[in-house]
């Protein structure tokens, strides 16, 4: 992944921003939608974008854009920034590649505690049992 190339790729759209802020919300677009063309990009290889559209398929439309808003800030500056921040995020999240498991073989005393704890459930339940007139 070549994040500078990806950062030419982008295309920002600025809109006005909801909740608190008066006036200033009113009249300021501060809120910031950041949009990345995966199938045409040219700073992912062919398996980060196959990973990608599978990994962040709920955040990626039918066209195959994926989609990052930020609208924190009352600073557009800031909010572009941080839009740019949780995109490299969930790209870099998408393309790692998990680590393999490696089985491990269970310890002897283990074995030996599940089963002398077992034994241990079954003797308790035992006891709970009737009362025979044999045992008076």
């Amino acid at each position: 992944m070549d994040f500078a190339i990806i950062k030419e790729e982008l295309q920002f759209k600025a809109s006005r921003s909801s909740g608190s802020g008066g006036q200033h919300v009113n009249k300021v677009a501060t809120k910031v939608i950041l949009s990345l063309n995966i199938p045409a990009s040219k700073g992912l290889s062919e398996e980060e974008k196959k990973s990608i559209l599978t990994k962040l398929a709920n955040r990626i439309n039918q066209e195959g854009i994926l989609s990052v808003q930020s609208q924190n800030s009352r600073s557009q500056a800031q909010n572009r920034r941080e839009a740019l921040d949780k995109l490299q995020f969930y790209l870099e999240e998408a393309i790692k590649v998990p680590k393999k498991r490696k089985p491990v073989k269970m310890p002897r005393a283990i074995k030996e505690k599940r089963l002398r704890d077992k034994q241990f459930k079954s003797e308790k339940k035992e006891w709970r049992g009737k009362i025979s007139p044999d045992d008076y």
